[in-house]
């Protein structure tokens, strides 16, 4: 996808996640909740900090999983996903960083 389609690709996801949840706009940090969230199976709930923190790291790594970056290693005693980096991520610029981090996340709720 063109940046010009991920642009518009992702405003529209944006539009449908806020009505859906009956909120504002969704950022990426927000958008990476969800999608761990979701990773973790376990539904809604309290969480802590940390947890947050970790359940965006899930999503992160769920992502990237999609371009072979990262292999799900198992399930915890508590159930948390564990990943194992496979290969390093390359330095991508911040724009680049973000223009990818977009496009797998647009590709994570096309395919739920």
């Amino acid at each position: 996808m063109s940046p010009a389609e991920i642009n518009a690709k992702w405003t529209v996801l944006q539009e449908q996640i806020a009505k859906d949840f009956d909120t504002d706009l969704p950022d990426i940090k927000i958008m990476l909740f969800l999608i761990g969230v979701q990773e973790l199976g376990k539904g809604p709930g309290k969480f802590s900090k940390r947890q947050k923190e970790e359940l965006m790291h899930i999503a992160n790594c769920r992502l990237f999983s999609e371009l072979g970056f990262y292999e799900l290693e198992g399930l915890d005693q508590d159930g948390w996903p564990h990943w194992k980096l496979i290969k390093p991520i390359p330095a991508y610029t911040l724009l680049e960083q973000e223009m990818i981090i977009r496009s797998l996340i647009i590709s994570y709720f096309d395919n739920i």
